[in-house]
């Protein structure tokens, strides 16, 4: 970075403090010699009113107690100053922790101390009144489709449900709310299970939102407890005391769990008196996972005698209105048809039928489980690389801090036509020598101009601390790059021929199969992404090509050539230098090894 660009950045932060400390754009730019646009156009693009108040303080606290510690020779007053300041920061700590727990224990230390040791009763918290309550009722009932209708009322009369869904016919969302429900009017304990415990919040943002919607009421603090008794638990599948825990239980997405029917003994513990319900729920992954046997009964029959073994009809014909079977589960399949033809209105199915291959539409859309023999990246390598993030990150990455994450990040972009999806995504480069890379954030686009793409990209770059940006720019990508240009000069074009495109998979194929990339096990579309990668033969038959099918070389892959577009630095960077993450022990050799 020149001098000018640092004197630069050096203004802007003393800008933003100037603002926040009440000086008006005006007032800043006549104190500082700059041009009152320049001051208004920082405000506006760095959001400055948009910080939170807490924020702004401990940024500027922090900035000075910098500036103390760094005299060689401190005074007296300095010391007492550090102190003050070390104070202060400690009370802006407590102020956003009691803001993320609604504990008065978090901002006042003597309310814990207090309260630690005694056996006081406490005080009644997440309270709904009989109205309320009534509310809700309502509200629930009028929201649901037919299918929701259905499922409601099998639950009053089969004790395991198992239910094989087409991709956002609102699921998630249903059984947080009849959780809910269950758990206001009877008091008993509901648990959430997904593949990570990112996932799992996801149920607890749509029960927190319909009830403040609803209400007005917020409810607080993870796991929920309820007024009347009733607690609410969102696990993740790595989450040791899940056995110590009992009430309904909903496994979200148990398709794409590993080693799911050893988990699926933990789960079902959980709900082992015969007043709990289990309820599975999932889009299908591949014919290999152990989710399968479990959908299609070859897992019931395993170690049984062949008197004992059942034969269990999975068709959709047979499953469409739900059946229950001879070991005790009531299945079904709802397909996107299905969902429309009950009434579900949120889709142009023609239109993703468009968009969407053959295979990958029927996996996504009509319960399909996918052969991935034919695979690049196969379903039992990648789902080595998923991980419970927010456990397995959780020393250095906090997707609800500001910054996330305080290491150097790498983003990728794949672009899109009109009917496509684009996708950019943030990757967190290794810390150490040997260490893996990281999907830290992944965002989407169907039917967003460029501007509003580059714009997303240059928010990141606010967001993280970001090293490399990197665009494919063979067809309709080169407008983004342009504009991304203008505020990172450094980003990187790719331009698509046979042998980029094979560096970059073969360079991915490394990775993913020695575990030298995670990404959370919630997000099962960048599974399926790197699926749809397969090996084909250029049309002169001469050389080896890989293409994501639907027409064109990039199809719905989008996330997975996105990430293969930010981990694509290592082809370019001078392996010999030591700027890199981690070092470069070994990197230069595995390169050398996978091209």
């Amino acid at each position: 970075m020149s001098h000018d660009d640092d004197e630069s950045r050096s203004q802007r932060l003393i800008a933003r403090n100037l603002y926040w400390q009440g000086e008006s754009c005006a007032q800043i730019a006549k104190n500082l010699g700059l041009p009152y646009g320049t001051v208004d156009s920082w405000k506006r693009r760095d959001e400055w009113d948009k910080t939170p108040v807490v924020v702004r303080i401990e940024t500027q606290i922090e900035q000075r107690l910098l500036r103390v510690i760094a005299k060689p020779d401190k005074s007296e007053r300095d010391l007492a100053e550090m102190d003050q300041l070390t104070r202060i920061l400690e009370r802006t700590a407590r102020i956003q922790k009691y803001e993320a727990s609604g504990k008065e224990g978090d901002l006042n230390p003597n309310i814990a101390k207090r309260n630690k040791g005694r056996k006081k009763k406490a005080e009644e918290k997440n309270q709904l009144t009989e109205e309320q309550v009534e509310q809700l009722l309502e509200a629930w009932d009028r929201d649901l489709f037919d299918y929701q209708r259905r499922w409601n009322e099998v639950r009053k009369h089969h004790r395991v449900r198992n239910i094989l869904k087409s991709r956002q016919i609102g699921a998630t969302w249903y059984f947080a709310r009849e959780a809910l429900i269950d758990a206001i009017t009877t008091g008993d304990n509901q648990i959430f299970l997904s593949a990570s415990k990112a996932q799992a919040h996801v149920f607890r943002d749509y029960i927190v939102q319909f009830v403040k919607d609803v209400t007005g009421v917020e409810l607080k603090g993870t796991p929920i407890k309820l007024w009347n008794g009733a607690t609410l638990y969102f696990l993740g599948t790595n989450s040791k005391t899940a056995q110590s825990y009992h009430g309904h239980v909903y496994l979200d997405e148990y398709a794409w769990i590993s080693k799911f029917l050893e988990f699926r003994k933990v789960a079902s513990a959980m709900a082992t008196h015969k007043k709990w319900r289990i309820t599975y729920f999932s889009t299908p992954s591949t014919i290999g996972h152990e989710a399968n046997a479990f959908w299609t009964g070859e897992s019931f029959n395993k170690g049984r005698p062949k008197a004992e073994r059942v034969e269990i009809d999975v068709s959709h014909q047979a499953l469409r209105e739900g059946a229950l079977g001879p070991d005790g589960q009531w299945r079904q399949i709802v397909t996107i048809e299905d969902a429309a033809a009950r009434g579900c209105d949120l889709f142009d199915i023609d239109q993703l039928r468009r968009e969407y291959n053959d295979q990958d539409f029927a996996n996504l859309f009509m319960c399909v489980w996918v052969d991935d023999s034919a695979a690049f990246f196969t379903f039992e390598e990648l789902k080595r690389c998923m991980v419970d993030a927010w456990e397995a990150w959780r020393q250095d990455w906090r997707p609800d801090h500001v910054p996330p994450y305080d290491g150097p990040v790498w983003i990728g972009y794949d672009p899109a036509l009109s009917q496509d999806s684009a996708s950019i995504v943030v990757v967190a480069p290794p810390r150490v020598d040997g260490g893996k890379f990281r999907l830290l954030e992944k965002i989407s686009f169907v039917g967003v101009d460029f501007q509003a793409q580059a714009e997303a990209i240059r928010k990141l770059t606010l967001k993280y601390r970001v090293e490399h940006i990197g665009i494919d720019v063979t067809t309709i990508g080169q407008g983004v790059f342009e504009m991304v240009r203008n505020f990172f000069p450094a980003a990187h074009a790719i331009t698509y021929s046979v042998e980029v495109k094979t560096r970059m998979v073969l360079k991915a194929k490394h990775l993913i199969s020695k575990r030298l990339f995670e990404f959370d096990a919630g997000a099962t579309d960048v599974a399926m992404a790197f699926m749809s990668i397969k090996k084909t033969q250029t049309p002169s038959g001469r050389q080896a090509t890989f293409i994501a099918a639907r027409g064109r070389e990039t199809g719905h892959a989008d996330v997975a050539w996105a990430v293969m577009h930010a981990i694509d630095r290592l082809s370019f960077t001078d392996f010999d230098n030591d700027n890199l993450p981690g070092g470069t022990g070994g990197r230069r050799n595995n390169i050398v090894e996978i091209m």
